[in-house]
């Protein structure tokens, strides 16, 4: 099937697994003179390997995907250019997992998941900063103070004014700072990070000019670290994957070496301005078809739809009820796996069955 027989000597992305050689030639790679960063790893930190929950969660939601030729050519595409790859298309349609599988594919460890809400605003992915418990710990610390050499308890000192940096009694302003899953992704190492930027539709209005900025510069300044500065130059914050990660930041900036792998997922429910469309590389899924359809179960089930007269009814039932109104893909994996299960076997539950299983996401009888 083409899906799974077309291959071209310039893809590094293939959606069939094994790409160890492939990322090799991802990292060696020359990037654009516009898409080069310069960002200087830190060597006492080592992001997320191919091992553990975190992987192994990336690596079985990826490995069921099933890209077609046109999807590979646009994934590539954005590779070589080093750009961010926004991704529409109707609900269910696998947006998201598309990063799970190019992160599975090139073995480029735990995909990096940040979702969006009308409430989100930058720095939310770029990094936290608990300022409220750094304060309440310096008022603390001040009232913790000893005795003065004269016997007598030494006056604690006001807590700090909201806004002002805490006094020279305060913790270390590292205890309260931890790098978003964007602020993650962008730190600075030879292999690219999949960070998912999961229904920027939804954000606020002023979200994607924000991010320009960022994916224009490779990096971002972190102002609570800038300030101190002069008094403490290096830093060792935690990172989203892992808040004890204790990863140094210089004089409060995080620089890429290597542009992340960044796929923003849209079910447009809202146009984006032109400077933002002319900085991504844009792919629109569509609802895959019979042929398509056949081969995720194949993938994610180990089950054979040609091989079975039941299954292959359960596909044509999906794509005729997909007929009047939105489903997802992951609905008829439901559904195979009842009949597995011998859930719903019974001959008048077909109907029902296939109401409670295959319930639209759009249209009428949504």
């Amino acid at each position: 099937m083409e899906a799974e027989a077309v291959v071209k000597d310039w893809w590094l992305y293939h959606g069939t697994g094994g790409g160890a050689d492939r990322r090799a030639r991802l990292e060696s790679g020359s990037p654009p003179p516009w898409r080069d960063f310069t960002g200087t790893p830190d060597p006492g930190y080592e992001p997320p390997g191919c091992e553990g929950p975190a992987w192994e969660r990336t690596r079985r939601r990826g490995e069921g995907y099933v890209p077609d030729e046109q999807e590979k050519d646009v994934v590539n595409t954005a590779l070589h250019l080093r750009r961010p790859l926004l991704i529409t298309g109707k609900p269910g349609v696998g947006k998201s997992t598309l990063a799970y599988s190019i992160a599975s594919d090139l073995d480029l460890g735990p995909v990096l998941h940040w979702p969006i809400t009308s409430r989100t605003v930058l720095r939310d992915g770029l990094y936290l900063y608990d300022a409220i418990g750094r304060l309440q710990e310096a008022g603390l610390e001040q009232l913790r103070r000893p005795a003065d050499p004269a016997g007598t308890a030494s006056t604690p000192a006001p807590p700090p004014a909201p806004g002002s940096e805490p006094g020279p009694h305060a913790p270390s302003i590292s205890r309260y700072l931890r790098l978003g899953p964007l602020g993650t992704a962008l730190l600075p190492q030879d292999r690219p990070r999949v960070l998912l930027v999961d229904e920027i539709d939804k954000s606020d209005i002023d979200l994607p000019g924000d991010l320009l900025t960022v994916f224009e510069d490779g990096g971002f300044v972190i102002p609570e670290l800038a300030r101190l500065a002069q008094e403490d130059p290096t830093v060792a914050i935690g990172t989203d994957d892992d808040p004890d990660a204790a990863v140094r930041i210089t004089q409060g900036r995080v620089q890429c070496r290597y542009f992340p792998v960044v796929v923003l997922t849209s079910n447009g429910e809202r146009d984006f301005p032109p400077a933002f469309l002319r900085r991504c590389v844009r792919l629109h899924l569509e609802p895959p078809g019979e042929e398509k359809l056949a081969l995720i179960v194949r993938r994610r089930l180990g089950v054979d739809v040609e091989a079975g007269g039941e299954y292959q009814e359960l596909v044509r039932d999906f794509i005729d009820r997909a007929g009047d109104g939105d489903l997802a893909t992951d609905q008829l994996l439901n559904a195979i796996q009842l009949r597995l299960a011998g859930a719903w076997s019974a001959p008048g539950d077909r109907d029902r069955f296939l109401k409670t299983v295959m319930q639209h996401l759009t249209g009428p009888t949504a």
